[in-house]
C-alpha cells in the first residue's frame, strides 16, 4: 500500500494546505485555516497532523515552533490515487475507465475531441 493510499480525506485537507503554500507551515497557520473553513477543533487538527507525521507523509521541523512540510508532492498523490481507483474499480485497465466515462455521459464532445487529439499526438511521438 502506497503512502498516498494511506492518507484519509481529513488528512488530505492538511496536505492541500501544505501543497498550496509550498513552504513550511506552522501548526497555528494550519489550525486557523481549518478552524475557519472546516470548524475543526485544535485537538482534531493535532491528531490529523500527528497521523500524517507517523505515516511519513509530512515532516516536522523545529524552529521557534514546529513547521510542517509534505514528503509527497501533490502530483505524486494524485497519480497514486488515480492508479488506486483504476486498479480497484477497473482491474487496472485505464481504457475501461475512460470508456465508462464516455458511456455515462461524463465527457462532453469537446472532452472527447481533446482526448482524441491527445492520443494522436502520443502516437506521432512513437
Amino acid at each position: 500500500m502506497s503512502l498516498a493510499e494511506k492518507i484519509s480525506n481529513a488528512e488530505l485537507e492538511i496536505m492541500r494546505i501544505l501543497w498550496r503554500e509550498k513552504k513550511p507551515i506552522s501548526f497555528t497557520n494550519i489550525r486557523v485555516e481549518l478552524q475557519n473553513t472546516k470548524g475543526w477543533e485544535k485537538s482534531t487538527i493535532n491528531i490529523l497532523i500527528r497521523r500524517l507525521a507517523d505515516k511519513g507523509a509530512i515532516t516536522a521541523q523545529k524552529q521557534d515552533v514546529l513547521y510542517y512540510t509534505p514528503n509527497i508532492s501533490e502530483a505524486e498523490y494524485i497519480q497514486a490515487e488515480e492508479q488506486n481507483m483504476i486498479d480497484k474499480l477497473y482491474d487496472g485497465n485505464a481504457k475501461n475507465f475512460v470508456a465508462a466515462l464516455c458511456h455515462r455521459g461524463k465527457l462532453s464532445e469537446a472532452d472527447i475531441d481533446e482526448l482524441k487529439a491527445y492520443f494522436q499526438m502520443g502516437e506521432n511521438e512513437k
